[in-house]
């Protein structure tokens, strides 16, 4: 198993909650979630038992249907699975528990019973089409999970130096020297190539090949297409979801939904549909904020958005979906920078990542100056104490940062701090911080 940083969060939920709480992990498919819950349960427990509802027993599920006999319960588990309960001291982990929402349900009274302590794992999108008819139970507390960040990539890679000099360096405001950059940058690129899906950075280790990597992330890729059409059967959120890098690509001020589906389709036609994609976290929708400032949600456009893909290994599979496969020239060429498309969305789409793996809302602003009649956009807008952060992503240079200059100039009021996230070194253009694309992290 690949070090993760959610680890620490289950340990902190065992000694804080003490078996008052369950806990679920919320992801997307593939990101890791049920070995996680295994591996914890392994090595912080005594004993567990894993309950995958996607391959359990018809005797394992009816047991959910009555769960007024506690002792039966446990004495059948164990009994099934072979695994002797101590209490206090042993976990259950309910995998894939959409798949049997009575479990789910069961939880208040196991939790309030206190012998065991018990995780929950699942899909999203099933677990909300599974529980119209179930009582959702107070006593789960929820946590995020998200593919494997930077640091958790190069910790797989063996690696373990890298990110605490990037970190250095941004606390120290300095920058790192030209050929340290060169390779940081290269090192970036892997990852945003490889992606945070522990089965392809696995694949990558493994075989140290594209081709099989990208084979990887297409099977991801076609079992989240399933996971749509639980959604929309009709096969609209997979459409959005597969036009997502040509929506971006087309560099407009929001997401067109009308060229996507019909001509006769508006945003306001799929807010329900949208908003569901976004519970599945295998997107990530960013919204117009009207009015900059610190209330952004307050004042979002919900008919004005912004997708990106939860994984930028996936994001860049998907960009070259229209090929059998996405050629090593390809890989090479995009690892060495020396692609000749505009790589601009690739490079958004790992900011719009990382700062949702950090907890922020993703928010951005389009603005038109009334004298030249021309729009601007910011990428994206981070609430900091009482003031905003605007952040403009370049794939490349920064001596041209228009329509940075053009919001200072209108908000300059509202700003804290002003960030370019960009290829080159660390440098301070004024008062706008120019952040090479591996410090993101720290914003």
């Amino acid at each position: 198993m690949f070090k993760r940083k959610i680890y620490d969060k289950l340990l902190e939920w065992k000694r804080e909650s003490n078996g008052r709480t369950a806990l679920l992990i919320e992801g997307a498919r593939r990101i890791g979630k049920s070995t996680v819950a295994e591996e914890f349960g392994s090595n912080e427990y005594e004993s567990y038992i894993i309950i995958d509802f996607s391959i359990a027993s018809k005797a394992t599920i009816e047991l959910f249907e009555d769960v007024s006999d506690l002792d039966y319960l446990f004495l059948q588990l164990q009994l099934q699975y072979k695994v002797d309960l101590i209490e206090r001291k042993s976990l259950i982990i309910f995998d894939e528990v959409q798949r049997c929402p009575l479990a789910r349900q069961a939880i208040k009274h196991l939790v309030k019973d206190h012998r065991y302590d018990y995780i929950e794992t699942g899909s999203l999108i099933s677990i909300k089409k599974n529980v119209s008819n179930i009582v959702i139970p107070s006593e789960e507390r929820r946590i995020n999970m998200y593919p494997m960040d930077y640091e958790e990539f190069l910790w797989a890679v063996g690696d373990n130096t890298s990110f605490q000099l990037i970190k250095k360096f941004y606390e120290l405001g300095k920058p790192l020297g030209q050929q340290m950059n060169r390779q940081l940058l290269r090192s970036f690129r892997l990852y945003m190539l490889v992606g945070g899906m522990p089965q392809a950075i696995n694949e990558y280790i493994t075989t140290n090949n594209f081709k099989m990597v990208d084979m990887v992330k297409r099977d991801i890729l076609n079992l989240y297409k399933d996971d749509f059409m639980k959604i929309d059967p009709t096969g609209r959120a997979s459409l959005m979801f597969e036009s997502i890098p040509a929506q971006l690509n087309k560099n407009a001020s929001r997401y067109q939904v009308s060229s996507v589906l019909s001509d006769n389709t508006r945003a306001e036609d799929v807010l329900q549909l949208i908003a569901e994609m976004k519970d599945s976290r295998t997107v990530l929708v960013s919204y117009h904020a009207n009015d900059p400032n610190v209330g952004m949600s307050s004042n979002k456009d919900l008919t004005k958005f912004k997708m990106f893909i939860c994984d930028t290994g996936l994001f860049t599979t998907l960009m070259f979906k229209d090929r059998d496969f996405t050629e090593n020239d390809i890989y090479e060429k995009l690892l060495s920078d020396k692609l000749s498309a505009n790589l601009g969305y690739l490079y958004e789409n790992i900011v719009a990542q990382i700062l949702t793996a950090n907890g922020n809302e993703l928010f951005y602003h389009t603005f038109m100056n009334e004298e030249s009649r021309h729009n601007y956009e910011i990428d994206f807008l981070l609430a900091r104490k009482n003031k905003i952060c605007p952040i403009e992503v370049k794939s490349s240079g920064y001596k041209s940062h228009t329509s940075m200059d053009k919001f200072s100039e209108k908000y300059s009021n509202r700003i804290l701090w002003k960030y370019l996230v960009y290829t080159k070194d660390y440098c301070k253009d004024h008062d706008l911080f120019c952040l090479p694309i591996y410090m993101t992290p720290f914003l």
